[in-house]
């Protein structure tokens, strides 16, 4: 097979995970505000309410604006996800609580990098190859990357806020080529998401492939 000129990666899912789970560490922080809602509710109810959101994307705002609609963004689902667990009026100041918790997940701390993940960029690195990132997530994925000491590794980061355009759409996959000067049939793109990851790079007439992280994280706590 040949070698591609560049390989993007998801982000979320593929380079790095929660810890976890997002239930978990949403009733952590809930809990130090004084509100006790167990990790599983609330990991069902933010997966329900993620899925019923609009793709994370503001085509008609000017760019400085973009961070406070992210936060807005997430805003909604924290507070659908607590709503429908029962539990948002025990809040004696949600903003408060929302601000800490989205503060959080643009730290080191929720998060973790799998375990393949630095041998893989750093092998891809010595070939040769260039690296760069397409993700549905926020502008937080910058301080992510950089306290994950994962942000040296990138010549190019792509997301959907920034890009106006969430995967699997193909413009947001043109754009990340732009970036790096090459052609759908040079490139490859690796994600975790059937839908957003491997049809989407199809979608764009590039590599698509498919890293079965969930399959993998259930071995491991089997073993």
């Amino acid at each position: 097979m040949e070698q591609p000129k560049v390989i993007f990666l998801d982000a979320v899912g593929t380079l790095f995970g929660v810890k976890g789970s997002v239930g978990a560490v949403y009733s952590q922080i809930a809990k130090e505000f004084n509100v006790e809602v167990s990790a599983n509710t609330l990991d069902q109810n933010f997966l329900n309410s993620f899925k019923s959101s609009p793709p994370l994307v503001f085509s008609d705002i000017e760019e400085q604006d973009i961070p406070e609609h992210e936060f807005e963004w997430w805003k909604k689902i924290a507070i659908n996800t607590f709503r429908e667990a029962g539990v948002i009026n025990e809040f004696k100041d949600f903003s408060a609580f929302f601000s800490e918790l989205y503060i959080h997940f643009g730290t080191a701390e929720p998060w973790f990098v799998y375990s393949d993940v630095i041998q893989a960029l750093i092998n891809w690195r010595r070939m040769g190859i260039e690296l760069g990132i397409i993700s549905n997530f926020d502008s937080r994925i910058y301080s992510v990357l950089q306290a994950l000491d994962l942000r040296e590794f990138f010549g190019s980061i792509t997301i959907s806020t920034e890009a106006r355009a969430a995967k699997p759409d193909p413009k947001i996959f043109a754009i990340a080529l732009e970036k790096h000067n090459c052609s759908p049939s040079s490139a490859w793109h690796v994600g975790d998401s059937i839908k957003h990851d491997y049809q989407g790079a199809k979608s764009a007439n590039m590599r698509g492939i498919w890293i079965n992280r969930q399959s993998k994280e259930k071995s491991a706590a089997e073993n």
